[in-house]
This record gives structure tokens, C-alpha cells and sequence, in this order.
């Protein structure tokens, strides 16, 4: 019993530890092509160095880690072919995501995402966090309510390399796509399909563009 609560205690720990990691790179609080240090990570995040490897390990596995040409570990680097390539690829399948939601999307789901809008919107200088966290919070719950996990997964996985890159752009608006945000909340309420469809297409080419403007 002692042994199988132990190995639990491991594994919610190493699932933490990869949490706090994840975020870190999604951040850009570990920027690309940074090198990353086991020992200081592990001391940074309070935890032993067996999570920390096994947390190390899956990023790598996931690609969101690599060797570089000396096999050191480290953060990769999104450039902006990966970033175009992952956007073209949620142009693909999120438009379609948001058409097979909107039928099926929660009222609490919605009620909350329109909440979190209206602070942003509320609010002249809001917490970059915040906006990131809606952000992310709109897009996955289009793609979990989709009804296809592949789907889901996929875009998952791509939001990953465009919000990195995203975020380390020196030029970042302080409230990006607010009313095409506001277009597509409109649509799912509305339970249409295609409104929603062209609503998440429109949101997606103009990331696309403003992204280009700026870089």
C-alpha cells in the first residue's frame, strides 16, 4: 500500500512539475534557445530532480524541448515557418471546430467567457495573463465542445507553437482581436453553425495578418 501511494505521490508530482514547465515555455518565461538547467529548474520549482527529469522528458518528447548540435537540452525555437505552418493548420480546423460547437456549447461555458470578455473589455490596461487565459479558455472549450478529439487534440498541440511565438513578439496588442472575439461568443450564443464558422475564420486570417504587420 505504502509503495502504490508513493508512486502516486510521484506521478501527481511529475504531472505538476510539467504543468509548471509547460507554462513557463508557453509564457516565454523559458524562451526559445534557452538552455535548460535541470538543477535550477528543480530548485526554482521546489521539487527533486526525479519529476524534473521525468517533466523534461515529456517536453522533449512533445518537440517542445530539443538537443542542440552539442546534445544539450533546450528550449526550441518557434520560427515564423512554424508559427505560419501551425496557423495554417488551426485555418483549417477551427473553423470547422466552432461550426460543430455551436449547437452544443454550455450556457455556463458561454456566460463565463462572456464575463471574462467583458473585463478585458472593461478594463483600459488589462493583465496580459488574463487576456492569454481567455484567450485560451475560448479556443479550447470551441474545440472540446467540437465532439472530435482528434480535432481537439490537434489544435491543442498548434495553439502551443502559436502562442509561443506569439508571445515573444516584441510588438503584442494589449487587447488583440477583442470584437472578433466578441463575433464568435455572438455566434455560439446564437447556436449557428455557420455564422460561428466564418466568425472563427475572419478571427484566424486577422491573427494571421497583424502577426505579419508586426513581425
Amino acid at each position: 500500500m505504502d509503495d502504490r501511494l508513493n508512486d502516486a505521490e510521484d506521478e501527481s508530482l511529475a504531472e505538476e512539475t510539467y504543468r509548471l514547465l509547460l507554462a513557463d515555455i508557453l509564457s516565454a518565461r523559458l524562451a526559445g534557445g534557452s538552455v535548460v538547467q535541470q538543477r535550477r529548474l528543480a530548485t526554482k520549482h521546489a521539487v527533486s530532480r526525479s519529476p524534473m527529469r521525468h517533466a523534461l522528458g515529456r517536453l522533449e518528447g512533445e518537440g517542445l524541448l530539443v538537443r542542440n548540435d552539442k546534445g544539450v537540452l533546450c528550449v526550441r525555437v518557434i520560427t515564423l515557418k512554424d508559427y505560419l505552418d501551425s496557423l495554417s493548420m488551426r485555418m483549417l480546423l477551427e473553423p470547422s471546430a466552432a461550426a460543430a460547437a455551436a449547437p452544443h456549447m454550455p450556457v455556463e461555458a458561454l456566460t463565463s467567457l462572456s464575463a471574462m470578455l467583458d473585463a478585458i473589455e472593461a478594463d483600459p490596461d488589462p493583465d496580459q495573463e488574463l487576456v492569454w487565459q481567455f484567450d485560451d479558455a475560448l479556443h479550447m472549450s470551441i474545440a472540446n465542445e467540437s465532439g472530435n478529439s482528434f480535432m481537439a487534440a490537434t489544435i491543442g498541440e498548434m495553439r502551443r507553437y502559436t502562442t509561443i511565438f506569439e508571445r515573444q513578439m516584441a510588438v503584442i496588442r494589449a487587447k488583440p482581436g477583442m470584437a472578433e472575439h466578441r463575433a464568435i461568443l455572438t455566434a455560439l450564443s446564437a447556436g449557428d453553425p455557420e455564422a460561428a464558422r466564418q466568425a472563427m475564420a475572419r478571427h484566424l486570417d486577422a491573427v494571421r495578418q497583424g502577426v505579419l504587420t508586426n513581425y
